[in-house]
C-alpha cells in the first residue's frame, strides 16, 4: 500500500500507479539476490524501483505523443509562459519570505523531502515541519494576491 501511495504522488492516476506498483513487485520478487543488498530499507529499495518504472513510462509516453499535441502548440506556449511568470514570482516572494519558512518550503517543494526528514533537519517534530509548510503556503498565497491586486 505506501509502494501504491507513493507512485500515486508521481502519477496522480490510480490505474498507472497500480500498474506501476504491482510491475514494482513483480520486479522485486524476480530481481537476483544480489540486486537487495540491505544497504537500505525494503520500502526504500521497492519505492527506487516504483520511481524508475514510473520514469520510463513517462518517457516512453512523451515518445509516441499523439501528433494531435502539436495542434495545440500554439497555446501550451502561451502556458508556458505564464507558468514561468507565475514561478518567477513564487520565486521573488520565497526570496523575501522569512526564516523558516523559506527553507521548510523549498526543502518540501524542491528538495522533495517528507515531513519527518524536514523536521529531523530542524531538529523538530514532524507535525512542526508540517504546520510550519502550510503557513508558509499561506504567506505565499497571500502576497501573490497581494501583487496581483
Amino acid at each position: 500500500m505506501r509502494v501504491y501511495s507513493y507512485v500515486m504522488t508521481l502519477a496522480k492516476d490510480p490505474s498507472l500507479a497500480e500498474e506501476i506498483a504491482q510491475e514494482t513487485f513483480y520486479r522485486a520478487f524476480t530481481a537476483d539476490k544480489q540486486s537487495f543488498q540491505g544497504m537500505s530499507e525494503e520500502l526504500t529499495w521497492l519505492c527506487a524501483i516504483a520511481k524508475n518504472l514510473f520514469f520510463d513510462e513517462m518517457r516512453r509516453q512523451k515518445r509516441y505523443a499523439e501528433p494531435a499535441q502539436e495542434e495545440a502548440a500554439g497555446e501550451s506556449i502561451e502556458l508556458a509562459v505564464i507558468d514561468k511568470e507565475m514561478t518567477f514570482q513564487i520565486h521573488c516572494i520565497l526570496h523575501q519570505l522569512e526564516e523558516p519558512y523559506r527553507e521548510v518550503f523549498e526543502l518540501r517543494v524542491f528538495g522533495e523531502l517528507s515531513f519527518r526528514q524536514i523536521g529531523t533537519i530542524f531538529q523538530k517534530t514532524e507535525s512542526w515541519a508540517r504546520v510550519t509548510y502550510h503557513r508558509a503556503r499561506l504567506k505565499i498565497q497571500e502576497r501573490m494576491g497581494k501583487k496581483n491586486e
